[in-house]
């Protein structure tokens, strides 16, 4: 089972035209690019979160990026998932990581 899985850092990058995209995603899929240009670095007028961190996890059918952002509320862990063209996405404040790290660690215990 750990075959089905690689991680590597997904790489983010800032197109002439401001907008930002992660590595395999283009423009009208990425995330940033929605509802128009993102700065690095700034929350621009606190519409977007800035990223702090990224993980990409490519699995056989699947596609997941974990991501610590921060936004005028603080920090918090967003976990999407791509298949077949669909996105699904949670939230979660920084405070409960710990918390759903141990739940996963309990669940990888009965594996």
């Amino acid at each position: 089972m750990d075959d089905d899985y690689q991680f590597e850092d997904a790489e983010t990058t800032v197109n002439n035209d401001s907008s930002v995209e992660k590595e395999g995603e283009d423009a009208s899929t990425s995330a940033f690019s929605e509802g128009g240009a993102y700065s690095p670095g700034r929350n621009n007028g606190g519409q977007y979160a800035d990223e702090l961190f990224s993980k990409k996890i490519n699995a056989k059918f699947r596609t997941f990026y974990v991501d610590l952002k921060q936004s005028s509320n603080g920090k918090f862990v967003k976990i999407s998932e791509k298949s077949h063209g669909r996105k699904s996405t949670i939230m979660m404040d920084a405070e409960d990581i710990s918390e759903m790290i141990n739940a996963l660690q309990e669940v990888q215990g009965k594996l």
